[in-house]
């Protein structure tokens, strides 16, 4: 397919004023080339267009993106939901799923950039909040949360705020029937990994009230119903990783999962799980996990 056909196809899909729409497709255009660098100046080589007509859409125009994404999404998840069904291998509907990319700087100097912990290693970029609306195995992107540095909020006047306070607010403003209609919240789960655990985010999820299914920290504190009655309030609380230890005389199941691809392999993991109590979030269900050949060093909670 041509390049002028594809950005045909692209202005057709988005909602933008005749005059951004050659400078908005051919920017979509670059986002999808693989390359090192994702800067002003590459997506300028890249059009044959002056860098500035793209900072210019990018600084006046930077609410068309986010109206636009949010009109792409309500109308793709409206048609996906009207045949709902659950998701594969799943109890639930609906899933929604939080999770941060790392987007690596362009320059030597680039603005609101941070050191962030990442895989093995430091990486110097830019944050996103990426959250995703999961209906009959179709990923619906939903309007990301852009973070900003302590720096950044100083230099213009911005009051700064945590990853953690802008995820809250998003789930409390998120009204998901704009995007799929009535549905039973029963059938919504929300999935992140423990870079969110945090006690407002879950609260904030059960209030909807939606299930979740968030990955813990070693050392956060959860307790069994059976000690209440047994127990001292001052010493009912553990870490998890300690509950667990303190609690080996329940049952290991197997699960074998087959990765999609070419070479299909089996994984195998054990699981054993619990009813207890997550400290200022209240009952919940405790699984800890671990691949069933390795399991030294490797286990999640």
């Amino acid at each position: 397919m041509r390049a002028q056909t594809v950005q045909t196809w692209i202005a057709r899909h988005i909602l933008v004023r005749l005059r951004l729409e050659n400078v908005c497709t051919s920017y979509l255009l670059f986002l999808m080339v693989v390359t090192r660098k994702h800067s002003l100046e590459e997506a300028a080589r890249f059009s044959g267009r002056h860098k500035s007509q793209f900072s210019k859409m990018l600084k006046a125009h930077s609410q068309v993106a986010v109206s636009t994404l949010e009109s792409l999404s309500k109308k793709q998840a409206k048609q996906v939901a009207k045949a709902r069904q659950k998701l594969k291998e799943l109890p639930w509907d609906i899933a929604i799923v939080v999770d941060s990319t790392l987007q690596q700087r362009a320059s030597l100097h680039p603005e609101n950039a941070k050191t962030f912990h990442h895989g093995q290693g430091l990486v110097v970029g830019h944050q996103w909040t990426n959250i995703v609306l999961l209906l009959q195995d179709r990923l619906i992107p939903l309007r990301p949360i852009p973070f900003y540095s302590q720096r950044y909020c100083r230099d213009h006047k911005l009051t700064y705020r945590t990853e953690h306070d802008l995820v809250v607010e998003y789930i409390e403003q998120l009204n998901l029937e704009d995007y799929i209609g009535a549905y039973d919240p029963r059938q919504v789960v929300v999935l992140t990994d423990s870079g969110y655990d945090n006690k407002k985010i879950q609260t904030a999820i059960a209030a909807k009230p939606w299930h979740f299914i968030i990955a813990l920290g070693k050392t956060r504190s959860v307790k069994s119903p059976t000690l209440a009655l047994t127990t001292p309030k001052t010493k009912q609380w553990c870490h998890i990783a300690t509950f667990f230890r303190k609690h080996r005389w329940l049952k290991w199941h197997t699960i074998r999962i087959l990765t999609n691809g070419t070479k299909r392999k089996r994984m195998e993991f054990r699981t054993r799980d619990t009813i207890g109590y997550l400290r200022y979030v209240g009952q919940v269900q405790l699984v800890c996990s671990e691949p069933r050949k390795r399991p030294d060093g490797r286990r999640k909670y």
